[in-house]
């Protein structure tokens, strides 16, 4: 009885003292995150410490972020999941997803949504979570962006004008051919830079069943649903002639098939996005003024909602708070805008009128890589709001005819292995112009059919016979 009082006259003391009982404040537990960009950012340890205060005090959590070069990554992320080295999300597309997925290292996150991200759910199309399923179970949160996929010629528009050339019709690699001849001739260095990782998008229009074999697919409009050899087809082997004539011209540099990280500055180059990115992105990243016109389709399939992912380890001590974080960051304005455009007073500031004003673009984390655009605060130097031009472009997106199909590989996984390994010694050189594709291309099938490449488009075939048939 004695004890009981005395328990009871402490718990008196403390509500007196503090008007509040709580019997004891949790710690905030570390999410671990691993991601892609341009490295660390220098100004990392501030960022975190006033990330760490806010999401403390949000959902309980810490951050600890692995910003990882581009040139490091695949590897890096090999390491990770291979040796099964702790984090807690991880992020991923769809060249790995579905691998990875079918080892084991992600988490059914499927059943976790209602309750621990119930926000989350909602915000994210339901066609979007339905296209990252494999075998009936989510294994990542997509990133709700530019999840279709339109790509931009993009230029820079002081060069251009300095040149009095009007590229505005120039919208094939035909007709870019002059211009970029122009500025070769101009400045006397290569116009259309490129990296060992290549020209990725020139067989985007091709729906890889996202089996991370980007050399077999089904064309995204093909209602037939016939799968081929990606890079035998006359469309894109007509597209690789042309940047290898590009490249015998000295338009691509020459170091480009072993060059790791991408140069800040290119006179004209692809990216994904959307048209007013040249003012808001690429042209302020480059240090000029910028200019972007469409290249072919706009296109949704599987691996264009599966452009960006994350994932939570199947290994995660805290997969609800993990959760908690993917929420928080695509539904919370100042998470967001602290992830995207990096330290708040140093970076960045608000303004009074509700805009960002960035002081530099200097952060190296990747934006495509963390949670929606759709939470992301406008800048304060254009008066329109880029994210509606995203929207209109997922709107209009023409739909893959496999659309929310994904290849069960698990027949096939050794033969995509040995056909993933052989594609990735040649893509180096084949996607910069750097060989002729007239040779390395048929010696790079006959290497993948050697390794099982044909027993991968029957194993396909079949599964797409059976959900075409059901559409």
């Amino acid at each position: 009885m004695k004890k009981v009082l005395a328990m009871l006259l402490t718990l008196c003391l403390v509500i007196g003292l503090g008007g509040t009982f709580t019997l004891a404040e949790e710690a905030p537990v570390t999410i671990r995150w691993a991601t892609v960009g341009s490295g660390m950012p220098a100004n990392y340890d501030a960022w975190k410490a006033k990330m760490d205060e806010y999401l403390g005090e949000k959902i309980g959590v810490n951050i600890e972020m692995e910003v990882v070069s581009w040139g490091d990554w695949e590897n890096r992320r090999n390491v990770i999941i291979n040796t099964n080295e702790p984090f807690d999300i991880i992020f991923g597309n769809s060249d790995v997803y579905t691998a990875d997925a079918l080892l084991g290292s992600y988490l059914d996150i499927g059943d976790m949504l209602a309750t621990a991200a119930p926000e989350l759910q909602a915000m994210i199309p339901a066609s979007y979570w339905d296209a990252c399923r494999i075998n009936g179970k989510i294994y990542a949160v997509p990133t709700y962006k530019d999840s279709s996929q339109t790509e931009y010629i993009v230029w820079d528009k002081d060069l251009l004008d300095r040149l009095e050339i009007d590229a505005s019709e120039a919208t094939t690699f035909e007709a870019m051919t002059p211009i970029l001849t122009k500025i070769v001739e101009d400045t006397n260095s290569a116009a259309f830079l490129l990296s060992q990782s290549g020209a990725t998008y020139l067989n985007y229009q091709y729906d890889s069943m996202s089996c991370g074999l980007s050399a077999v697919g089904v064309r995204f409009n093909d209602t037939e649903g016939k799968v081929v050899p990606v890079f035998e087809q006359e469309d894109i082997m007509a597209y690789l002639t042309q940047f290898h004539e590009w490249y015998n011209a000295g338009i691509i540099n020459s170091d480009a098939a072993t060059l790791p990280e991408d140069n800040k500055y290119k006179p004209c180059s692809m990216a994904q996005g959307w048209p007013s990115a040249a003012l808001t992105t690429w042209g302020p990243n480059m240090g000029v003024n910028a200019v972007a016109y469409q290249w072919e389709n706009t296109i949704v399939s599987n691996d264009t909602v599966r452009g960006s992912l994350n994932s939570v380890s199947v290994n995660s001590e805290h997969p609800e708070k993990a959760l908690a974080l993917l929420e928080l960051i695509n539904t919370d304005a100042y998470v967001r805008d602290s992830f995207y455009y990096g330290l708040e007073g140093a970076d960045w500031d608000y303004t009074d009128a509700g805009t960002i004003h960035r002081n530099t673009y200097d952060w190296t984390m990747a934006g495509y890589t963390q949670g929606t655009f759709f939470e992301v605060t406008p800048t304060d130097d254009v008066d329109f709001n880029q994210w509606d031009e995203v929207k209109a472009l997922n709107e209009q997106a023409q739909p893959s005819v496999l659309l929310g199909f994904t290849f069960d590989t698990a027949a096939v996984a050794d033969q995509i292995a040995n056909c993933t390994e052989i594609f990735n010694r040649y893509k180096g050189e084949l996607l910069t112009g750097t060989v002729d594709p007239a040779d390395a291309v048929p010696a790079m099938m006959a290497e993948m059919r050697d390794g099982g490449f044909d027993e991968i488009v029957t194993a396909a075939q079949a599964q797409v016979d059976v959900f075409m048939a059901a559409k």
